[in-house]
């Protein structure tokens, strides 16, 4: 029984302790925070100061009353002064991060390189809403994104999730070269401007962390994912093929997806050709 209660008690702790549940815990923290970044950077306001406070009434919110998931679900949702409903975003971030965090420990595992893809995923994370909400994809995410990206590639040795430096560098060129190209041709064939320059941004951030050969996957995927929804709109009556639609959402999710699974989703693609 006691040799039973010993190893129940070293199993436990191996669960507690290990890199995925620490990744998951950090996850709905960096979660927290991803939501100050959301609604304070289109609005160019300080992610620092002043503290959190309710969107509805203004007041401060207290440390207890901030804790991830736990808070909102205490409080029914609610700001506990003023008992307006506080969105649902807020809770769906930090949920939709320590998931995205937990599952970058399982599948890259306790690499040193999982610091590096646990910044990129945030940045994705942020931009995605930040896109969905307002079609803005903010400088001060994805430039600061480029150097991590390229800083990360020179500290990683090459490998399996390091591109290294030479293909980082490429990668941040070629991201934002032919998405420069892309419009450049657009404008001149129809005279509109299809895409705004936040997104050859966030293609060159992608490029630098993944490398080269991954913004073509990303953008194939990107491209495919909201042609798919474009259609799907235009059919349901809720919109036309001209609508415009936030393309940073779709591509980081593509981002996401090849961080995680793209040299095994390239290689089934190319398994399919004799």
């Amino acid at each position: 029984m006691t040799v039973s209660c010993v190893a129940l008690a070293e199993m436990l702790g191996m669960v507690i302790f290990s890199v995925p549940t620490a990744c998951v815990l950090l996850g709905l923290v960096v979660g927290s925070f991803l939501n100050v970044c959301i609604h304070r950077m289109p609005r160019q306001e300080s992610v620092v100061t002043p503290r959190s406070r309710c969107p509805h009434c203004r007041t401060l919110i207290a440390w207890y009353d901030n804790l991830p998931v736990l808070s909102y679900v205490l409080l029914g949702g609610r700001c506990r002064s003023c008992r307006e409903p506080i969105g649902a975003r807020y809770v769906v971030v930090e949920l939709v991060t320590a998931t995205v965090f937990g599952l970058c420990a399982v599948v890259i595992g306790p690499e040193p390189v999982l610091v590096s893809r646990l910044c990129f995923a945030a940045i994705l994370i942020a931009l995605f809403v930040i896109d969905l909400e307002h079609q803005l994809l903010p400088d001060v995410l994805t430039l600061p994104g480029v150097a991590i990206g390229l800083a990360g590639a020179l500290v990683w040795p090459v490998g399996v999730w390091s591109p290294g430096i030479a293909s980082s560098a490429i990668g941040a060129a070629l991201g934002a070269g032919i998405l420069l190209a892309i419009r450049w041709v657009w404008q001149r064939a129809s005279g509109v401007d299809a895409m705004g320059l936040g997104d050859v941004k966030m293609l060159a951030m992608i490029g630098a962390f993944l490398g080269w050969q991954s913004v073509w996957f990303v953008l194939l995927f990107a491209s495919l994912a909201g042609a798919f929804v474009g259609v799907g709109l235009a059919v349901s009556g809720r919109g036309t093929l001209k609508t415009k639609l936030p393309f940073g959402t779709f591509l980081a999710v593509a981002a996401l997806v090849a961080s995680l699974w793209g040299q095994g989703v390239m290689d089934w693609y190319l398994g399919l050709f004799p």
